[in-house]
């Protein structure tokens, strides 16, 4: 049995733990890190990059096929186009093999000592490492916990088969002619909404009374109507309750459902896509040899990112909500210049969140609703994309951009948009609230004309009383 000692021990090399190793080591801080998988986690292995590739090929599939179809305007004319999807996977699997070397190799330029195997504690201190070569104990003065998260399965839908999870719908062989979506949050609405592009007919089941019930209904309203055009049945109050295999006619299989109104039904289905959330990896590790305390299933942490244990760290979507790949990685930064010995806590006013949906959906700050409780009274601008050149001449038009602030003092508390390409505001939206921008300083910020970008001027603009070109 091999062991080795080091300053830093990170589990898990997803956004959050190799980002946090990669800063340790620049900071020549003698740094291990333990992965099972491949370097980069859920988010670069079967999360956020590959599920981006799908959507990509998707929208250039679909936005040939609807030319092919004589209906659009531009004047191209081409034949309809046949989708390859093994081709698909093969490429997206290229760009994920890419980021993985290039982590790897990152961590070995930072002088990090990478580990594969499963790591479980046998104390706060010490772990053992199951490797291909036998076992490896690591032995540490400081532990940082990056395990990540693993989609929900429900008990009456077990994954296998038919049902699958997001990780098997980035790695399908061929469309699926029919595919049922359990859920009807950011990750189901994405894949569902590709798939469809691609040629499937898409029911997505929903629990509570609306799809995306996590934004206001404002601003998931061009989202709906785009799944209608696609040509997605969307049925909401609705619980799926198991697996038929008879489905309808007696072919295939089917979801069974319970609708709003209290009926049962039948959805038929190739494959059923099950999103209905993800749960921390917190089993498995041996973390009940160390008694954490936990802020129900997540491990609880300060605003350092410390548990309840000293020496002890934990990063990313073990620690709870909001799970979101660059919250990780700036908790990992954090950590690793605070196990350094610099001065650093959690101080975020807002961590931006996009759902990459068509149109997408970009968030940041504040709803107009959560604003007005907690500061009273509120500005509100909005500025619609029929009104902006850019996206006249990019065919998207559907959406707006909305900026919400105080009405004594103008401090812009939130920021939303929905809309073709808006996932790329995201940046100038967390820079305003980080900097504790006013309407005044977006209003009075020269925006480059003509882009998309130049919403947010007009919805600031609009909240002060004159906007330009609305």
């Amino acid at each position: 049995m091999k062991e080795i000692s080091c300053k830093l021990l990170v589990i898990g090399a997803g956004p959050g733990g190799y980002v946090c190793a990669i800063r340790a080591g620049q900071l020549g801080v003698d740094t291990v890190i333990v992965e099972a998988g491949k370097p980069g986690g859920t988010c670069l292995n079967v999360g956020c990059i590959p599920s981006k590739a799908l959507i990509h090929a998707a929208e250039e599939f679909e936005k040939i096929a609807h030319i092919a179809g004589g209906k659009d305007p531009l004047g191209i004319k081409v034949a309809a186009p046949t989708l390859e999807l093994a081709k698909t996977v093969a490429w997206k699997d290229g760009i994920v093999s890419r980021l993985n070397s290039g982590v790897a190799g990152l961590l070995k330029k930072a002088k990090v000592k990478t580990v594969q195997g499963w790591a479980t504690f046998r104390d706060g201190k010490t772990v053992e490492v199951e490797t291909e070569t036998g076992t490896q104990v690591i032995r540490a003065e400081t532990v940082v916990i990056a395990t990540g998260s693993a989609p929900v399965e429900l008990p009456f839908l077990p994954f296998g088969g038919p049902v699958i999870s997001s990780t098997e719908a980035l790695a399908l062989g061929e469309v699926p002619k029919k595919l049922a979506v359990v859920g009807g949050g950011y990750i189901g609405l994405e894949l569902g909404m590709a798939f469809a592009k691609m040629g499937a007919k898409v029911t997505v089941v929903e629990a509570l009374p609306r799809v995306l019930s996590q934004y206001d209904a404002e601003l998931t309203r061009p989202v709906l109507k785009r799944l209608g055009e696609l040509g997605v049945e969307v049925m909401t109050g609705a619980k799926a309750k198991g697996l038929s295999t008879q489905g309808q006619a007696g072919k295939g299989d089917a979801l069974l459902v319970e609708t709003s109104d209290g009926k049962s039904a039948k959805v038929a289905a190739d494959k059923i896509l099950v999103t209905v959330g993800r749960k921390p990896l917190t089993e498995g590790w041996g973390l009940e040899q160390i008694d954490l305390d936990k802020a129900g299933k997540f491990i609880r942490i300060d605003d350092q990112c410390r548990t309840s244990m000293r020496g002890i760290y934990a990063i990313g979507d073990v620690t709870g909500e909001p799970m979101l790949a660059h919250r990780a990685m700036a908790q990992g930064e954090m950590v690793a210049e605070i196990v350094a010995g610099h001065k650093r806590s959690w101080d975020k006013r807002a961590i931006p969140a996009i759902c990459f949906t068509d149109p997408e959906l970009v968030t940041a700050g504040l709803s107009p609703d959560e604003a007005k409780a907690l500061a009273g009274e509120i500005k509100i601008g909005q500025f619609p994309f029929a009104a902006n050149g850019r996206a006249m001449t990019k065919q998207g038009e559907d959406g707006f951009v909305r900026v919400v602030a105080r009405a004594d003092n103008h401090l812009v508390l939130g920021i939303q948009a929905v809309g073709q390409g808006v996932s790329e505001l995201s940046a100038a939206f967390g820079l305003a609230l980080e900097m504790g921008a006013r309407l005044e300083d977006i209003a009075g910020t020269i925006h480059a004309h003509p882009t998309q970008g130049e919403g947010f001027q007009e919805a600031a603009l609009k909240a002060l009383g004159h906007a330009l070109h609305v």
